[in-house]
Protein backbone atom coordinates (compact mmCIF):
# COMPACT_ATOMS: atom_id res chain seq x y z
CA UNK A 1 0.00 0.00 0.00
CA UNK A 2 2.80 2.42 0.88
CA UNK A 3 4.62 1.62 -2.36
CA UNK A 4 1.46 2.22 -4.40
CA UNK A 5 0.89 5.57 -2.68
CA UNK A 6 4.50 6.68 -3.11
CA UNK A 7 4.65 5.62 -6.75
CA UNK A 8 1.40 7.49 -7.45
CA UNK A 9 2.80 10.67 -5.92
CA UNK A 10 6.03 10.31 -7.89
CA UNK A 11 4.08 9.74 -11.10
CA UNK A 12 1.99 12.87 -10.47
CA UNK A 13 5.10 14.95 -9.84
CA UNK A 14 6.86 13.68 -12.95
CA UNK A 15 3.81 14.27 -15.14
CA UNK A 16 3.58 17.82 -13.78
CA UNK A 17 7.30 18.45 -14.28
CA UNK A 18 6.97 17.31 -17.89
CA UNK A 19 3.88 19.49 -18.46
CA UNK A 20 5.81 22.47 -17.07
CA UNK A 21 8.63 21.80 -19.50
CA UNK A 22 11.22 20.91 -16.87
CA UNK A 23 11.79 17.89 -19.11
CA UNK A 24 11.13 18.44 -22.81
CA UNK A 25 9.97 15.90 -25.43
CA UNK A 26 13.02 13.91 -26.46
CA UNK A 27 14.76 14.34 -23.10
CA UNK A 28 15.85 11.32 -21.12
CA UNK A 29 14.69 11.53 -17.53
CA UNK A 30 17.29 11.22 -14.76
CA UNK A 31 18.12 7.73 -13.55
CA UNK A 32 15.96 5.92 -11.00
CA UNK A 33 18.70 6.48 -8.41
CA UNK A 34 18.83 10.25 -8.98
CA UNK A 35 15.06 10.64 -9.02
CA UNK A 36 14.70 8.56 -5.85
CA UNK A 37 17.32 10.67 -4.05
CA UNK A 38 15.81 13.96 -5.21
CA UNK A 39 12.26 12.98 -4.26
CA UNK A 40 13.09 11.17 -1.04
CA UNK A 41 11.47 7.90 -2.10
CA UNK A 42 12.62 4.36 -2.84
CA UNK A 43 13.84 3.22 -6.23
CA UNK A 44 10.95 0.70 -6.52
CA UNK A 45 8.51 3.62 -6.14
CA UNK A 46 10.27 5.49 -8.96
CA UNK A 47 10.37 2.35 -11.09
CA UNK A 48 6.63 1.83 -10.67
CA UNK A 49 5.94 5.52 -11.43
CA UNK A 50 7.97 5.34 -14.65
CA UNK A 51 6.07 2.21 -15.64
CA UNK A 52 2.82 4.16 -15.21
CA UNK A 53 4.12 6.98 -17.38
CA UNK A 54 5.20 4.45 -19.98
CA UNK A 55 1.76 2.88 -19.96
CA UNK A 56 0.11 6.27 -20.46
CA UNK A 57 2.39 7.13 -23.39
CA UNK A 58 4.02 10.14 -21.76
CA UNK A 59 7.42 8.46 -21.75
CA UNK A 60 8.97 5.61 -23.68
CA UNK A 61 10.96 3.07 -21.68
CA UNK A 62 13.98 1.97 -23.68
CA UNK A 63 16.19 -0.91 -22.58
CA UNK A 64 19.89 -1.42 -23.04
CA UNK A 65 23.04 0.52 -22.34
CA UNK A 66 21.73 3.75 -23.83
CA UNK A 67 18.20 3.20 -22.59
CA UNK A 68 16.10 4.93 -19.99
CA UNK A 69 12.81 6.80 -19.83
CA UNK A 70 12.45 9.27 -22.71
CA UNK A 71 9.76 11.94 -22.79
CA UNK A 72 7.38 11.46 -25.70
CA UNK A 73 4.81 14.20 -25.11
CA UNK A 74 4.31 17.11 -22.75
CA UNK A 75 0.64 16.33 -22.10
CA UNK A 76 -1.33 13.08 -22.04
CA UNK A 77 -4.85 11.95 -21.28
CA UNK A 78 -4.14 11.62 -17.55
CA UNK A 79 -2.07 14.80 -17.19
CA UNK A 80 -4.85 17.02 -15.84
CA UNK A 81 -5.60 14.73 -12.89
CA UNK A 82 -1.91 14.30 -12.06
CA UNK A 83 -1.25 18.04 -12.17
CA UNK A 84 -4.17 18.80 -9.89
CA UNK A 85 -2.95 16.18 -7.41
CA UNK A 86 0.58 17.60 -7.48
CA UNK A 87 -0.16 21.34 -7.43
CA UNK A 88 -3.53 22.10 -5.83
CA UNK A 89 -2.76 20.91 -2.27
CA UNK A 90 0.46 22.98 -2.24
CA UNK A 91 -0.65 25.91 -4.36
CA UNK A 92 -0.42 28.54 -1.59
CA UNK A 93 3.10 27.37 -0.86
CA UNK A 94 4.00 27.53 -4.55
CA UNK A 95 2.67 31.09 -4.80
CA UNK A 96 4.78 32.10 -1.79
CA UNK A 97 7.88 30.46 -3.25
CA UNK A 98 7.32 32.08 -6.63
CA UNK A 99 6.97 35.47 -4.97
CA UNK A 100 10.15 34.90 -2.97
CA UNK A 101 12.03 33.81 -6.07
CA UNK A 102 11.05 37.01 -7.87
CA UNK A 103 12.34 39.06 -4.93
CA UNK A 104 15.61 37.15 -4.88
CA UNK A 105 16.05 37.55 -8.63
CA UNK A 106 15.68 41.31 -8.12
CA UNK A 107 18.50 41.20 -5.55
CA UNK A 108 20.68 39.01 -7.78
CA UNK A 109 20.32 41.39 -10.71
CA UNK A 110 21.21 44.42 -8.58
CA UNK A 111 24.24 42.80 -6.97
CA UNK A 112 25.49 41.47 -10.32
CA UNK A 113 25.33 44.99 -11.74
CA UNK A 114 27.30 46.33 -8.78
CA UNK A 115 29.97 43.60 -8.55
CA UNK A 116 30.41 41.82 -11.88
CA UNK A 117 33.84 41.99 -13.45
CA UNK A 118 34.61 42.31 -17.19
CA UNK A 119 35.54 38.62 -17.25
CA UNK A 120 32.24 37.62 -15.66
CA UNK A 121 30.33 39.85 -18.04
CA UNK A 122 32.13 38.13 -20.92
CA UNK A 123 30.87 34.77 -19.62
CA UNK A 124 27.33 36.15 -19.49
CA UNK A 125 27.71 37.40 -23.03
CA UNK A 126 28.90 34.00 -24.28
CA UNK A 127 25.88 32.29 -22.68
CA UNK A 128 23.58 34.93 -24.16
CA UNK A 129 25.03 34.31 -27.62
CA UNK A 130 24.39 30.57 -27.26
CA UNK A 131 20.82 31.32 -26.23
CA UNK A 132 20.31 33.66 -29.19
CA UNK A 133 21.63 31.01 -31.60
CA UNK A 134 19.86 28.02 -30.03
CA UNK A 135 18.38 25.71 -32.65
CA UNK A 136 15.72 24.07 -30.48
CA UNK A 137 14.08 24.28 -27.04
CA UNK A 138 16.61 21.88 -25.49
CA UNK A 139 19.50 24.15 -26.51
CA UNK A 140 17.55 27.18 -25.30
CA UNK A 141 17.06 25.56 -21.89
CA UNK A 142 20.77 24.77 -21.50
CA UNK A 143 21.88 28.24 -22.58
CA UNK A 144 19.29 29.90 -20.35
CA UNK A 145 20.62 27.99 -17.33
CA UNK A 146 24.19 28.99 -18.20
CA UNK A 147 23.22 32.66 -18.53
CA UNK A 148 21.50 32.82 -15.16
CA UNK A 149 24.25 30.79 -13.48
CA UNK A 150 26.82 33.29 -14.78
CA UNK A 151 24.78 36.15 -13.30
CA UNK A 152 24.53 34.36 -9.96
CA UNK A 153 28.26 33.63 -9.92
CA UNK A 154 29.04 37.30 -10.58
CA UNK A 155 27.44 38.31 -7.26
CA UNK A 156 30.47 36.85 -5.52
CA UNK A 157 28.29 35.44 -2.75
CA UNK A 158 28.03 31.64 -2.63
CA UNK A 159 25.22 31.89 -0.07
CA UNK A 160 23.10 33.91 -2.49
CA UNK A 161 23.85 31.37 -5.20
CA UNK A 162 22.81 28.53 -2.89
CA UNK A 163 19.64 30.32 -1.80
CA UNK A 164 18.58 30.78 -5.41
CA UNK A 165 19.23 27.09 -6.18
CA UNK A 166 17.34 26.03 -3.05
CA UNK A 167 14.30 28.07 -4.10
CA UNK A 168 14.44 26.46 -7.53
CA UNK A 169 14.42 23.07 -5.83
CA UNK A 170 11.43 24.17 -3.76
CA UNK A 171 9.32 24.82 -6.84
CA UNK A 172 10.63 21.84 -8.78
CA UNK A 173 8.53 18.69 -8.99
CA UNK A 174 11.56 16.45 -9.56
CA UNK A 175 15.28 17.14 -9.99
CA UNK A 176 15.50 20.96 -10.12
CA UNK A 177 15.14 22.35 -13.63
CA UNK A 178 13.56 25.62 -14.61
CA UNK A 179 10.10 25.28 -16.20
CA UNK A 180 10.20 25.82 -19.94
CA UNK A 181 6.97 27.00 -21.59
CA UNK A 182 6.17 25.48 -25.00
CA UNK A 183 6.60 27.63 -28.06
CA UNK A 184 3.49 29.52 -29.06
CA UNK A 185 3.23 29.18 -32.83
CA UNK A 186 5.85 29.59 -35.52
CA UNK A 187 6.74 33.11 -34.34
CA UNK A 188 8.40 31.62 -31.21
CA UNK A 189 6.86 34.33 -29.07
CA UNK A 190 8.05 32.80 -25.80
CA UNK A 191 11.64 32.54 -26.98
CA UNK A 192 11.67 36.09 -28.34
CA UNK A 193 10.22 37.46 -25.10
CA UNK A 194 12.88 35.74 -23.03
CA UNK A 195 15.64 36.78 -25.44
CA UNK A 196 14.63 40.44 -25.19
CA UNK A 197 14.68 40.15 -21.39
CA UNK A 198 18.10 38.50 -21.40
CA UNK A 199 19.59 41.18 -23.61
CA UNK A 200 18.13 44.00 -21.50
CA UNK A 201 19.36 42.40 -18.25
CA UNK A 202 22.81 41.87 -19.74
CA UNK A 203 23.04 45.49 -20.89
CA UNK A 204 21.94 46.80 -17.47
CA UNK A 205 24.54 44.64 -15.70
CA UNK A 206 27.32 45.69 -18.06
CA UNK A 207 26.33 49.34 -17.54
CA UNK A 208 26.35 48.80 -13.76
CA UNK A 209 22.75 50.01 -13.58
CA UNK A 210 21.66 48.15 -10.44
CA UNK A 211 18.14 49.56 -10.33
CA UNK A 212 17.39 48.59 -13.92
CA UNK A 213 19.04 45.18 -13.62
CA UNK A 214 16.98 44.36 -10.54
CA UNK A 215 13.67 45.45 -12.02
CA UNK A 216 14.30 43.61 -15.28
CA UNK A 217 15.35 40.42 -13.50
CA UNK A 218 12.22 40.46 -11.36
CA UNK A 219 10.02 41.03 -14.40
CA UNK A 220 11.80 38.26 -16.30
CA UNK A 221 10.92 35.76 -13.59
CA UNK A 222 7.25 36.26 -14.43
CA UNK A 223 7.80 33.88 -17.35
CA UNK A 224 8.36 31.06 -14.84
CA UNK A 225 5.46 32.12 -12.62
CA UNK A 226 3.11 32.35 -15.60
CA UNK A 227 4.13 28.87 -16.74
CA UNK A 228 3.06 27.39 -13.40
CA UNK A 229 -0.26 29.26 -13.44
CA UNK A 230 -0.99 28.39 -17.07
CA UNK A 231 -0.36 24.67 -16.53
CA UNK A 232 -2.62 24.61 -13.45
CA UNK A 233 -5.34 26.58 -15.27
CA UNK A 234 -5.21 24.13 -18.19
CA UNK A 235 -5.55 21.18 -15.82
CA UNK A 236 -8.50 22.75 -14.02
CA UNK A 237 -10.37 23.98 -17.07
CA UNK A 238 -11.05 20.71 -18.86
CA UNK A 239 -9.55 17.42 -17.62
CA UNK A 240 -10.61 15.67 -20.81
CA UNK A 241 -9.40 18.29 -23.24
CA UNK A 242 -8.13 16.92 -26.51
CA UNK A 243 -5.35 19.18 -27.68
CA UNK A 244 -2.49 18.32 -30.04
CA UNK A 245 0.39 16.70 -28.18
CA UNK A 246 4.03 17.42 -28.78
CA UNK A 247 5.54 14.09 -29.77
CA UNK A 248 8.98 13.04 -30.86
CA UNK A 249 9.68 10.20 -33.23
CA UNK A 250 12.22 7.60 -32.21
CA UNK A 251 14.68 8.87 -34.82
CA UNK A 252 14.60 12.36 -33.29
CA UNK A 253 15.27 11.28 -29.72
CA UNK A 254 18.76 11.76 -28.31
CA UNK A 255 20.74 8.65 -27.44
Amino acid sequence: MRLATASGEVADRLVTAIALGEYLPGHRLPSERKLAAAMGVSRPAVREALARLGGSGIVEIRRGRSGGAFVRTSWGAASADAIRHALVPRWNEFEQLLDLRSLIDDIVGRVAAERSTPTQQKEMGAALKKYRNAANPAEEQIADAAFHSAILASTGNPQLFQLSRSLLAGTSLAIPFEPWPPEQGVDRAGFLRALADHEAIYDAICNHDAEQAGQLSRRHFEITAETFRDVLARAQSDPQEDQPQRDVSASDRPE
